[in-house]
């Protein structure tokens, strides 16, 4: 059985939890987190989808370069422009795509890797747990491709059984400006 699978049971909220119960649930959603990643990282994205809820929304919007005084619009707004806007559907075509031998932007395939740190819970509504993120995919194709994608990201975990499911993905990239041939990886 692994971390993921031994969730504490959902409080009413993250301040209603004691130092104890804290320190357990960070644990549990920090082994889901890395536990997701291993996945990824190992081609198995049938397994990895198996973890996805299916109202997801996984986005990344488009960042900007702007001056001070227009933060607000560094990045891309919901239903604009953006890298990424899916839903269950469109990531499952994602993985389908990964998985097909006739994927040309994944043949040979690439090799990636995942990491996540900083990782902070900022609440808990019922079974949903919204979490905040720094993220590094580091990926290899061929023989002289490189890519690596830096940022943050805000994820909402919903308790499914003694597991979670990834309701909500919400990616921001460091970079403004994007130099990878394809970005057919799942972050």
């Amino acid at each position: 059985m692994s971390a993921v699978e031994r969730t504490p049971k959902a409080p009413s909220s993250w301040a209603d939890l004691s130092p104890a119960e804290r320190a357990a649930l960070q644990y549990a959603v920090e082994q889901f987190l890395y536990d997701e990643a291993a996945l990824l990282d190992a081609r198995k994205y049938r397994e990895w989808f198996a973890v996805v809820a299916e109202d997801i929304h996984y986005w990344m919007p488009i960042r900007r370069t702007v001056t001070r005084s227009d933060l607000e619009f560094e990045f891309t707004k919901p239903g604009a422009m953006a890298y990424f806007d899916d839903d269950y559907e469109l990531l499952e075509m994602r993985v389908k795509k990964l998985e097909a031998k006739s994927a040309w932007s994944e043949d040979p395939p690439s090799r990636s890797r995942h990491f996540v740190s900083n990782v902070r819970i900022l609440d808990i509504e019922g079974d949903e747990i919204t979490i905040d993120a720094c993220f590094h995919v580091y990926r290899t194709r061929l023989n002289t491709d490189v890519d690596s994608w830096v940022g943050r990201r805000t994820d909402v975990l919903r308790r499914s059984g003694t597991s979670f499911k990834l309701l909500k993905r919400h990616l921001f990239l460091d970079q403004t400006v994007i130099a990878s041939k394809n970005m057919s990886t799942i972050f």
